[in-house]
């Protein structure tokens, strides 16, 4: 491997990749075995720089997951109570273009047929999970409002496209917070959770991964909107007020993005990698598109060169990504700082190689 400090972000994005594909195979990426967001994030991330090399390991790697999980008859074991089922889906309209397996758009029907059946608030806002009742949080803009965009191209399903902008719009007209530009991580129309604002019903705190996938949903909508289609000069105003939200919150010294975005200055928060990245990915993206200036672009540079200066070697030389938050449900800022921290989550490396390939496409054009 070349020298850390002559890297190129797609070098970079390679070492993550090559590091995880070294150390498991694509049925073994933990929770081994399940069809499960955590795969489904780093393996986007794969498909994006696969995308950008042509390296067939990676197409390889990828296919090996799905078909290790899915059946000939396009059977496979998924939490049918959640939106976060449905995020690992985004892998398999590629793996469906050539046509010749239908087991893949049989399994992508069945994702699709759980936005028949989740339950949702009385505006037609899904529940993030069955147990958390009347609950909209902001990870599952990404985890199912991509998916539905992405199905209603490859298929025509044209009701998902309003679908998908109403969650989003519900999401910003509950949890957007005009003080600060940024959204609360949970919503909960029932009033009923210990952490639920009494008249707001929002989570007291802007946890910085939930605002990370609000973010990364925002601009993969965008991609997926046509440029004169209903709702896109929409979104595009809220990436780029989003976007500039951000930048105000960076430490500037390292570069990377607090736990609690807008609580830097307490003792016992702390910098946090999986948010970084997610925000270095959504300020390349508002940057490419136009949405942000020259602070925009700044901004994404530092974030990518703090986190290339915490990336860590194991014993044998592989990367390692560290101060990933594990998973995290909404809570108070004691629940947010205390919550254990790994090293490789999957969390975060998919969203380092999501940033890395965004960054490399992002300094190409600026050449």
């Amino acid at each position: 491997m070349q020298n850390d400090e002559r890297m190129s972000p797609i070098a970079w994005a390679k070492a993550a990749c090559d590091s995880l594909m070294e150390s498991y195979l694509p049925e073994e990426l933990p929770p081994a075995g399940r069809w499960h967001y955590h795969q489904g994030v780093f393996l986007c991330g794969m498909e994006m720089l696969w995308q950008a090399e042509q390296d067939e390991r990676y197409a390889a790697y990828i296919k090996r997951y799905a078909d290790k999980l899915i059946d000939d008859n396009g059977n496979f074991e998924f939490a049918r109570d959640e939106l976060d089922a449905i995020q690992a889906g985004l892998l398999l309209f590629r793996l469906d273009e050539g046509g010749e397996e239908r087991k893949y758009r049989i399994a992508a029907d069945k994702l699709r047929s759980l936005f028949d059946t989740l339950h949702r608030t009385s505006e037609g806002g899904f529940w993030h999970k069955d147990k958390y009742a009347y609950n909209m949080w902001l990870d599952g803009l990404y985890m199912g409002g991509v998916f539905a965009l992405k199905y209603a191209n490859a298929y025509g399903d044209e009701s998902l496209r309003g679908m998908a902008l109403h969650q989003e719009r519900l999401m910003r007209r509950y949890m957007w917070d005009e003080k600060t530009g940024l959204l609360y991580h949970a919503w909960d129309e029932s009033r009923q959770m210990p952490w639920a604002n009494a008249v707001t019903g929002c989570s007291p705190e802007f946890w910085g991964r939930s605002l990370g996938w609000y973010g990364l949903a925002v601009a993969q909508f965008l991609d997926e909107l046509n440029e004169d289609e209903a709702g896109r000069a929409e979104l595009e105003g809220v990436l780029a007020d989003f976007a500039s939200s951000l930048i105000r919150y960076q430490e500037t010294s390292s570069g990377l993005w607090y736990q609690i975005v807008d609580k830097g200055e307490l003792a016992d928060n702390w910098l946090e990698t999986s948010c970084t990245c997610l925000f270095v990915y959504t300020l390349a993206r508002a940057y490419k598109l136009g949405l942000i200036g020259n602070d925009g672009l700044a901004a994404a540079k530092r974030g990518f060169e703090g986190l290339v200066r915490v990336v860590q070697r194991d014993e044998q030389g592989r990367f390692v990504l560290p101060d990933i938050c594990i998973g995290t449900s909404a809570g108070d800022y004691e629940n947010y700082v205390t919550r254990p921290t790994s090293s490789n989550d999957l969390h975060g490396v998919g969203a380092f190689v999501m940033a890395c390939v965004e960054m490399e496409s992002l300094l190409a054009e600026q050449e």
